[in-house]
């Protein structure tokens, strides 16, 4: 559907407001969506609130209620096709029909299959007006704010985003490992952004072991935090680790049975998946799966080398966000530790998608382009739009 410059504007109004339930809806999506007439006044707005809360629809359709607008033959603009089924709330498309809205358009249709469709053929059943987005850069900003959750319904597995803080020859650390801080302030405040954005983070044993990490949220506002997950295989995470001062749930991944270590885990108040899939390509694979049945839609990965690797050599990694400090630290902990290529067309391949200057340093962005990758969104992403980050930043160029 072609899009006038009233549908633009208001459709980029509803991705903000989208982008504001970052670390908000999970494992739902985080919907925008804007209400107003064609002779451009707004009538309410809102977005997906936390699971089991009101969705963008309702929210809208409350604020303009409670500023007294009337909102027959009015138009909605939302960011995903509104739901048609009764989950933890009502139907969103029995909500807008009921409004007495003419008009809803909406900028990408919902994959899941209690919706699927469905959403849009109810609403154009009562006689409103349905209009599908078909403007790439509308539709690659859509899926990009929710790609975990179109991953997790479309591939059942979440979306893998590695982020790794290293110099610009590619070390992570020194020899021993000591890495605090080889990036500023603002790269580190920007990883916390990309924290907040994921239902899961994932590290493994050495991680924990040499630096202690708390792998929460603080550096940037939060509604919750992410479930922290450890690939431990003999369950050797401390019970005084730093990751049990922070709030949220902690999971650990075990693949050799530990019964007194897990006990003492369960006793600090982790969660223990012993006998877990071992680090193979098919283990990891099935522990994505695993974690996509618990609704984790993004799984941020702040690892060493070692895991790191495993998943890139298992064809796992969907994104990379790299943050480069201009300094070189010769030898030292290398970014990434796999079995060595036999040929250079054995390498998998990534994208180049954004660049991003974050005080002294450089924020990268790289996308895969392997067989793993959701199509819709690979193709979306190849018209060259560029999503805003999770942070106020500006690209190179």
């Amino acid at each position: 559907m072609a899009l006038n410059e009233l549908d633009r504007a208001r459709l980029r109004e509803a991705l903000e407001l989208a982008r504001g339930s970052y670390g908000l809806t999970d494992p739902n999506p985080r919907v925008g969506c804007v209400l107003g007439h064609e002779d451009g006044r707004v009538l309410g707005a809102g977005a997906t609130q936390a699971a089991g809360s009101a969705h963008a629809e309702v929210m809208a359709l409350r604020s303009a209620k409670a500023a007294g607008h009337e909102l027959q033959g009015a138009t909605a603009w939302v960011t995903l096709e509104p739901c048609a089924h009764q989950g933890r709330t009502p139907p969103c498309c029995d909500a807008l029909i009921e409004a007495g809205l003419a008009r809803c358009v909406v900028a990408v249709p919902d994959p899941f299959p209690a919706v699927a469709g469905q959403g849009l053929a109810r609403m154009r059943a009562a006689g409103m007006r349905v209009d599908l987005v078909d403007e790439a850069d509308i539709v690659a900003a859509a899926r990009e704010i929710n790609i975990g959750f179109f991953s997790r319904v479309e591939r059942g597995r979440p979306w893998v985003r590695v982020k790794a803080a290293a110099s610009a020859d590619g070390k992570l650390g020194l020899p021993d490992g000591r890495s605090k801080w080889i990036t500023g302030e603002a790269a580190r405040a920007d990883g916390h952004a990309w924290r907040r954005r994921a239902s899961a983070v994932l590290t493994g044993i050495g991680t924990v072991l040499a630096d202690n990490p708390r792998l929460d949220v603080r550096a940037v506002t939060t509604a919750r935090q992410p479930l922290r997950v450890v690939l431990d295989s003999s369950a050797r995470t401390p019970v005084d680790a730093a990751l049990f001062e922070a709030q949220g749930a902690v999971l650990i991944v075990a693949t050799c049975g530990q019964p007194e270590r897990a006990a003492a885990l369960r006793a600090r108040g982790a969660e223990v998946w012993e006998g877990a899939p071992a680090r193979s390509a098919a283990g990891l694979q099935g522990l994505l799966e695993r974690l996509a049945a618990r609704g984790v839609n993004e799984l941020h990965v702040e690892a060493g080398p070692q895991v790191i690797g495993s998943l890139l050599q298992a064809g796992l990694v969907d994104e990379f966000v790299l943050y480069l400090a201009p300094i070189f630290l010769g030898p030292g902990l290398p970014l990434i530790q796999t079995a060595a290529l036999q040929d250079l067309a054995d390498a998998e391949r990534f994208a180049w998608y954004e660049a991003t200057p974050l005080g002294d340093d450089l924020r990268l962005r790289l996308m895969s382009r392997g067989a793993g990758r959701l199509g819709k969104t690979h193709s979306a992403m190849s018209t060259g739009f560029t999503p805003s980050a999770p942070t106020l930043t500006q690209n190179l160029g």
